[in-house]
């Protein structure tokens, strides 16, 4: 006979490409991790995509350019102007420069640290963590939760996840970077995700999705056969406790049933013109396929930029040292000129803002782009820059934020802010204010104790 965990595990595995849905929806549940639970201010902003340049973009190639600086720092590139009068980009980015009527430039972002796993952690989470291990700090239960799954634990749940990260999580190497799930607050509030392809040419999973020889006829019946289950043990168990769990299971259910969960995932539904405009490529897919998830209701959509080389291995290629053993890699002018950069990154950032305008989505939905930090002012031997926590650029549009402005002032040369620095917690708290979730609401770890979600100020200029 199937006892209760041999049957949560069996329904559980309907899901492909590495989601398992005990791990995204059956959690140790504790009181005050609830929307009620927590006060909310005026909401702004249905839903937030977040677009994470993993490895640390360039500010003075990029967003910050300074034609006038010394050479062995100015960039190779040069500014071009954009439809904004005062505001220049990169010349590689023309096609985002005729949108930045719709940007809100945060040229003064700083912080202290100059190695990747601390600043993931720290601008996806808004805490510090000195005790994890570089370059193996694998997640656990442990970490503080990130914007993501605290998004999810204030709001009401519904037929699909209130958090999804596309088209992978941050890590390499068999090691999942901390500050990219749920940690203490458990898995039910894990973003939804599947795992790091093994090579460049793994099929384009679906995270919600039956199996070719599982019907929708045979998952009602194991729904059944589980319901037959729950209502036996329920005889001999507590109440409460089997109640819980059985609403994890309806809303595994609901997804992997649901028409809305599996057409939001259905990019190849598109006209064959849209998916050009966004790019044939993963990063042209993701930024489509969260316009589509934020259209079915999923709050908060992460769309993890990084490049998986022909050889299978994982690279953070907004870590421009130059001088890597990927295509294109020699220097970083020349990762940055890749079609793993600079280029699509154009094509889809500025598809994505114009979709979402001519769709008249673009006010409900806040579209962030940023990295861990930002580049030293001095160019490397390899035409590369070195990590550089002290300043970086962050850019906001839509969700209530006024496009067209620039928030902050670097120096001379990029390298320190000198006006309005602005914190990694000061960012997750605007954009949590701009969601209509207060920063200041309290969620409760795994011992009862309340624990307040963020602790920066919001950045109440830009809106």
């Amino acid at each position: 006979m199937l006892n209760r965990r041999d049957a949560m595990l069996r329904m559980g595995q309907v899901g492909v490409g590495g989601l398992t849905l005990p791990s995204l929806l059956q959690a140790q549940t504790h009181p005050g991790t609830h929307a009620s639970d927590s006060p909310t201010g005026s909401r702004r902003a249905k839903s937030c995509i977040l677009l994470y340049l993993w490895g640390g973009p360039p500010q003075q190639d990029m967003w910050d350019m300074k034609p006038d600086a010394p050479t062995g720092i100015k960039s190779a590139f040069a500014p071009i102007q954009t439809n904004v009068n005062g505001i220049q980009l990169c010349e590689h980015l023309p096609r985002l420069a005729q949108h930045a009527d719709k940007l809100a430039l945060v040229r003064s972002v700083t912080h202290p640290s100059n190695n990747h796993e601390p600043s993931v952690y720290y601008t996806l989470t808004g805490k510090v963590n000195n005790t994890l291990a570089v370059p193996r700090n694998q997640r656990n239960r442990r970490d503080f939760p990130n914007i993501g799954s605290m998004v999810s634990a204030l709001t009401p749940p519904g037929p699909m996840p209130a958090s999804v990260t596309i088209p992978r999580p941050i890590g390499h190497g068999g090691v999942t970077y901390s500050g990219t799930y749920s940690g203490w607050l458990g898995p039910r509030h894990d973003p939804m995700e599947i795992r790091e392809a093994p090579s460049a040419n793994e099929r384009y999973a679906t995270p919600v999705e039956l199996p070719s020889d599982l019907s929708t006829t045979r998952l009602q019946a194991r729904r059944g056969l589980l319901n037959v289950i729950d209502d036996t043990e329920r005889t001999f168990q507590n109440g409460r406790a089997s109640e819980g769990l059985t609403g994890f299971h309806e809303q595994a259910y609901r997804m992997l049933t649901s028409s809305q969960a599996r057409h939001a995932f259905r990019v190849d539904q598109e006209p064959s013109w849209q998916r050009d405009r966004y790019g044939r490529n993963e990063y042209g897919e993701s930024f489509l396929l969260a316009r589509r998830l934020i259209e079915a209701d999923v709050r908060l959509v992460s769309v993890i930029w990084l490049y998986v080389a022909p050889s299978g291995t994982v690279s953070n290629v907004w870590d421009t040292h130059g001088g890597v053993g990927i295509p294109h890699g020699q220097t970083g002018w020349s990762m940055l000129l890749a079609p793993y950069c600079l280029p699509p990154l154009d094509q889809a950032y500025s598809a994505l803002l114009e979709d979402l305008h001519q769709r008249g989505l673009l006010d409900d939905t806040l579209v962030v782009a940023m990295g861990e930090f930002g580049r030293t002012p001095r160019i490397n031997p390899q035409q590369g820059r070195e990590h550089w926590g002290a300043c970086s650029t962050t850019v906001l549009a839509g969700g209530g934020v006024r496009g067209g402005q620039v928030y902050g002032k670097s120096d001379r040369i990029a390298a320190y802010p000198t006006e309005n620095p602005v914190s990694p917690e000061d960012i997750l708290a605007t954009m949590y204010h701009a969601l209509g979730i207060r920063p200041d609401s309290e969620v409760h770890d795994r011992e009862g104790r309340p624990q307040r979600i963020c602790d920066g100020r919001v950045v109440t200029a830009l809106f």
